[in-house]
């Protein structure tokens, strides 16, 4: 796609990761040697292709961007047959783009997930790392509850003892509320 390959879609990710962690977007710009005028300017032409009339649409406007999938995977939900597509990014190597499509390549589901053989320690509550862990890691743990936030790019998870951990695009972005004498949700290294 003209003006969008992988490392710009990295770019349309952290716009909507800046809402809670601009700290962490203004850190990994120069890791993708990008300004944040070329990230507004992909997000821009991100939401200029997902309205446009002649772009593609859905899962053809993600591999047109992307490119071929590094893995395909069918999957049967009940009755209904869907693919599961993972992408490589740049931005994050232990992490894939995972993209659910059904039918006619509607997408049904997107965000980053855990890559296999990836070096990041299991989570645990009292132990969740920013911008390392996803949601997966997280929603398995005893206790943990999803929560629905109302916003289409983000989650959260309510774990026992009062803590709240927010995803965007699936990538832990901050934990709130740590129990009295737990040790400190701790940032991974950039």
């Amino acid at each position: 796609m003209r003006g969008l390959a992988r490392r710009e879609f990295c770019l349309v990710l952290l716009r909507r990761m800046a809402d809670l962690r601009p700290d962490l977007v203004a850190e990994a710009l120069p890791r993708l040697g990008a300004t944040r005028a070329e990230a507004h300017a992909a997000h821009t032409r991100w939401q200029a292709l997902q309205h446009a009339r002649r772009a593609p649409k859905g899962l053809a406007l993600r591999t047109a961007v992307l490119g071929p999938p590094e893995e395909l995977e069918d999957r049967r939900f009940g009755d209904l047959d869907v693919q599961v597509r993972r992408w490589p990014v740049p931005l994050w190597p232990h992490l894939f783009w995972e993209v659910l499509s059904g039918p006619g390549g509607s997408v049904l589901h997107e965000h980053l997930a855990r890559a296999p053989g990836s070096g990041v320690p299991a989570a645990a509550a009292g132990r969740l790392l920013v911008w390392e862990h996803v949601l997966d890691d997280v929603v398995g743990l005893p206790g943990a509850r999803s929560v629905d936030p109302g916003v289409v790019t983000r989650w959260a998870v309510q774990l026992p003892g009062g803590e709240r951990a927010t995803f965007v695009w699936g990538l832990l972005q901050q934990v709130d509320g740590p129990l009295p004498g737990q040790p400190a949700t701790r940032r991974a290294p950039l």
